[in-house]
């Protein structure tokens, strides 16, 4: 029984010793394995000094000039490989409002091929440059850098290109606008739009010409709503597809200030302001009632002046409760339904 028991002993250890020289054997190859060199094409990639293709371009710059809002251009690069062995083109990393068109890949030692470039101008005047990077398996420069340049400029104008409006006059006191083209080039007038629809006006589509006079028709109730915006005409301009006019309303009241801000307040311990409201277009009228949003603010005086009113007023900040700061709302209701806002944020003491 005992000599049962010694065998199999032996037996376990010798599976043991077996099964750890077989992990040791493994190991070694794994070993093996991670410790084989790179290949030779990666080893040349990141050689720069050894022998292979070159990427090389006619020009580094593509500089469009003066070109006009929303348009086309499109200019050429031309690659060639001066090394030896396949230049291949891996990517062309394109920037915003820029796209490639690469005629191939692939270049034989001295073959040559285009890079097409192609920006589309946004509507911003101004002047644009952005990189592009062509990566390749050049080992002295495989991401090489290319700039795209261009100015922005004006091809329509807008004469004036703001309007300032009146509610109290006739057509909101609107001036005649005068569009025309910069470069002489002629064009159509296609279409007018305006904020909430406020301002339109009448053109004859099929006219054509390089300068047009245009009278808007003001529709004043829309535009007491819409005291600010703006008016696009759409054009068929090759190098100006739109114009577009800022137009701002004299409000009938002006609040002054618009805002309160409060610092150091104190629970409970009211605060004293004025606020002015005056008619810009001198009409009389009453102030009907105040309120506070969150009962924090109450009228104190209400005194008559030039085209308006005085109101003195107490803030009385509510109970701290671990707050830093608190805010309201005051409403002033003018007789006839027209209802004006000031805000109030105030910060307590520290302490």
């Amino acid at each position: 029984m005992k000599l049962n028991y010694l065998i199999m002993y032996l037996f376990i250890i010798g599976s043991i010793l077996l099964l750890n020289c077989g992990c040791e054997e493994n190991a070694k190859v794994e070993t093996e394995l991670i410790a084989i060199p790179a290949s030779t094409a990666e080893v040349e990639m990141i050689d720069p000094n050894k022998p292979g293709p070159r990427i090389k371009f006619d020009k580094k710059v593509v500089d469009f000039g003066e070109v006009g809002p929303e348009s086309k251009s499109i200019g050429e690069i031309k690659i060639t490989n001066d090394g030896v062995g396949t230049l291949k083109i891996t990517k062309v990393e394109e920037c915003c409002g820029v796209a490639t068109r690469l005629d191939k890949y692939e270049y034989a030692p001295g073959e040559s091929g285009t890079l097409k470039v192609i920006y589309k101008a946004t509507a911003d005047i101004g002047a644009f440059k952005k990189a592009i990077y062509v990566k390749s398996n050049d080992n002295k420069n495989p991401n090489a850098k290319l700039t795209v340049k261009a100015r922005i400029v004006p091809r329509i104008a807008c004469k004036p290109d703001t309007l300032k409006l009146f509610l109290n006059e006739e057509n909101a006191g609107c001036e005649k606008v005068t569009i025309s083209s910069l470069d002489d080039k002629p064009f159509e007038i296609s279409g007018v739009t305006s904020t909430a629809n406020c301002i339109t006006a009448e053109f004859d589509p099929a006219v054509k010409a390089r300068e047009f006079v245009l009278e808007f028709k003001v529709d004043t109730e829309k535009l007491e709503n819409n005291p600010k915006g703006k008016i696009k005409i759409s054009l068929t301009h090759p190098e100006g597809k739109s114009a577009s006019i800022s137009y701002n309303v004299v409000p009938k009241y002006s609040v002054r200030p618009q805002a309160l801000i409060l610092f150091n307040a104190e629970p409970e311990k009211p605060i004293k302001k004025s606020i002015k409201v005056i008619n810009n277009y001198t009409d009389d009228f009453e102030i009907d009632s105040t309120e506070s949003k969150d009962n924090t603010i109450k009228t104190v005086n209400i005194n008559k002046i030039e085209n308006g009113y005085n109101l003195d007023i107490e803030i009385t900040p509510q109970a701290k409760e671990g707050k830093i700061r608190f805010s309201d709302v005051f409403y002033i209701n003018i007789k006839g339904g027209k209802k004006l806002e000031v805000s109030c944020t105030g910060y307590y003491a520290r302490g």
